[in-house]
């Protein structure tokens, strides 16, 4: 079966790395009270929603990612969210607490 190819932002394609999505959610689940085989059940959840017939976007990986954080842990889903929305000040984290408040409980 042929790799899941993923576009970047600058239209160039690669190969999906799941180690790329594990360094991530690593980074954002650093010193938080989350059970270790987490990031490998998150990274295998990311893995397995794209399959291999049509390239997945950087930004879809991301959304997926998010969503998995969100069911986690609040903090780290903030924290990835502030790298991958590109947040640029306290009005920016203002804005995803309020959302992330108000959005109904993830299914799980």
């Amino acid at each position: 079966m042929p790799a899941v190819q993923v576009r970047k932002r600058s239209g160039a394609l690669q190969p999906f790395d799941p180690e790329k999505v594990r360094s991530g959610l690593e980074a954002a689940l650093a010193d938080r009270p989350v059970a270790a085989d987490t990031v490998d059940r998150l990274v295998a959840r990311t893995e397995a929603l794209f399959d291999s017939a049509s390239p997945v976007t950087t930004d879809e990986i991301g959304r997926v990612v998010l969503e998995g954080l969100r069911e986690v842990d609040e903090v780290a889903y903030l924290r990835f969210a502030s790298v991958y929305k590109d947040f640029q000040g306290a009005s920016d984290f203002e804005r995803e607490m309020a959302a992330l408040e108000s959005a109904p409980e993830p299914a799980g």
